[in-house]
């Protein structure tokens, strides 16, 4: 292959990404929207998911669920329909992808710390346990025994307060939430035990190795913008699933050597080298159904100051 040719075939997924069409423009908006003042046509939005593979009614269908969850909402009557961000979106995109952005950027803070909850419900409520299951792994805890939770760090109050809602109408539940510090942290019988660290590593690994073809040919310089697109997409796809789950546990009670580093320099150097590219795309498909395209489509990137991620490459907006 000649250096200067663009890539076509970079061997990423090509596929569409994430569990839905709905993450994926959740994604996608996150990603190249950070204007509430944007008027987004439906059918630019049809085109953007076309890329990914995603068919119109999908498309459509993923728009409808994004105003229910109230993410996006309709701007007047017009048809075919018009939609906009709205400032909640607005606010949570730039604090989520702050959060993927420096994810693993500085080791963390640790005091030792650990939020431990045990709860105990009564009889056959095999429902309850499962919702109370559910909501400590949305909160970042893990089990360390069966009735046993923990996660690290010393904020309890949203947990305490999605317990309470859960369990207090159950007669007989019963359910504590403390703050601890465990004597032996590391080995096998500390709180890093809970953990399955061991395939957090290989997922790592993983992930370097699946994105070092792309992440070579992006310093090439020869990956061209529709690529682009789809493989930073996946890129982020994939990088924020760590961010959401790892714990981000000290150094001590993690496996040597951790891959982490490598994953996040390989996601950051296929991330910001690419932005432009993809910002270049996702203009070139939505222009025609969306002549303001290139007026309010962005990227973010994650600038020097890494504590301070914002959108890159902003075209100067007029009126």
């Amino acid at each position: 292959m000649n250096a200067e040719q663009p890539v076509h075939d970079v061997r990423t997924p090509r596929a569409p990404l994430g569990s839905s069409p709905q993450h994926l423009l959740a994604t996608l908006l996150g990603e190249y929207l950070d204007s509430a003042d944007a008027d987004l046509p439906s059918t630019a939005v049809v085109a953007m998911l076309r890329e990914f593979g995603v068919t119109e009614p999908s498309a459509r269908a993923a728009l409808s669920r994004l105003v229910k969850r109230g993410l996006i909402a309709t701007r007047g009557s017009t048809r075919p329909p018009v939609y906009h961000l709205t400032p909640a979106a607005i606010a949570r995109h730039r604090t989520r992808m702050r959060h993927f952005l420096t994810f693993g950027a500085q080791p963390p803070h640790w005091t030792g710390d650990w939020v431990l909850v045990s709860f105990s419900v009564p009889g056959p409520g095999r429902a309850v346990r499962h919702a109370v299951r559910r909501a400590l792994t949305g909160h970042g805890f893990v089990g360390l025994y069966d009735s046993v939770w923990i996660r690290p760090g010393v904020h309890a109050a949203p947990v305490r307060a999605e317990l309470s809602a859960l369990l207090h109408p159950v007669e007989g539940a019963r359910w504590s939430v403390l703050h601890v510090r465990f004597d032996e942290e590391a080995g096998p019988h500390g709180p890093a035990a809970a953990y399955d660290l061991t395939g957090l590593a290989a997922g790592y690994a993983a992930f370097v190795a699946r994105f070092a073809p792309l992440r070579a040919a992006a310093r090439r310089g020869t990956v061209d913008p529709a690529t682009a697109l789809v493989a930073r997409t996946s890129a982020m796809d994939s990088w924020r699933r760590f961010a959401d789950t790892d714990p981000d546990l000290p150094a001590h009670l993690l496996p040597q050597p951790w891959p982490r580093g490598q994953a996040r320099e390989t996601f950051l150097d296929v991330h910001s080298r690419l932005g432009v590219l993809a910002r270049t795309r996702l203009v070139e498909v939505t222009t025609p159904h969306w002549p303001d395209a290139a007026r309010w489509i962005t990227h973010f990137d994650a600038p020097g100051d890494q504590a301070r991620p914002a959108p890159a490459g902003v075209p100067h907006r007029t009126g």
